[in-house]
């Protein structure tokens, strides 16, 4: 299955330029899993953008 990226571009926020998973939803997913992260989406605008992607820092966004 092929990845529809034109329609990732919407919903993408990741600020990480050089990534080259950028827009290709479950590359994304499957790299951020290996490093015990998640991936931008998952985050707002102003957490995604401080790089720390952990899952304790989602939680921690979450219980605001």
């Amino acid at each position: 299955m092929e990845c529809i990226s034109e329609k990732n571009k919407a919903v993408c926020n990741c600020t990480y330029e050089p990534c080259p998973r950028k827009y290709k939803c479950c590359e994304c997913l499957h790299y951020h899993r290996r490093s015990g992260e998640l991936p931008a989406c998952f985050f707002s605008k102003e957490v995604e953008r401080t790089y720390d992607r952990s899952i304790s820092n989602f939680i921690k966004m979450n219980k605001r």
